[in-house]
């Protein structure tokens, strides 16, 4: 799988499996640029058929990973305007069927919507803390969930 916004990373997570069960590696220190570092992480759960998005950071990156039990279409657009890949649009299949890491820099919007039938679980390892240090600064976002002519549409 690629994706044709620069600085967007995009890495196919290998399962193991045997008798117990299985296993995905996330991330390693030593596969990530020391910038996209994560500084926190959360899990989130989407039902089927709900968007998160789309919506943008300043300063942020997103170390997002699909693995499942469902799938998830990942919508991206580069808002950076000094950026080759300005204005372009990327749409990815990530989920059960095809754990995914993608690197999300800061400037380029994302949304994603569950498109399997079953509760889907999202992990985030963001190289910045939300609300920064004690939760005492501003949430670093830029929604546009709201304004119908902003030209993120998350589409079918």
């Amino acid at each position: 799988m690629t994706c044709d916004i620069v600085g967007v990373e995009i890495r196919e997570l290998k399962q193991f499996e045997d008798d117990r069960g299985w296993l995905l590696e996330l991330f390693r220190s030593d596969e990530l640029a020391e910038e996209f570092h994560p500084a926190m992480s959360y899990v989130s759960m989407t039902l089927p058929g709900v968007t998160r998005g789309p919506h943008e950071h300043v300063d942020q990156t997103d170390c997002f990973c699909f693995v499942g039990p469902s799938t998830f279409r990942l919508y991206l657009w580069d808002n950076r305007c000094d950026s080759e890949t300005y204005r372009v649009k990327a749409v990815l299949e990530c989920g059960e069927t095809n754990p995914t890491m993608v690197i999300v820099p800061k400037g380029v919007v994302h949304a994603y919507r569950n498109v399997g039938d079953v509760k889907g679980i999202v992990y985030n390892a963001p190289n910045r803390l939300y609300r920064g240090e004690g939760k005492k600064d501003r949430v670093d976002e830029i929604r546009h969930e709201e304004d119908a002519d902003s030209g993120f549409v998350v589409d079918d």
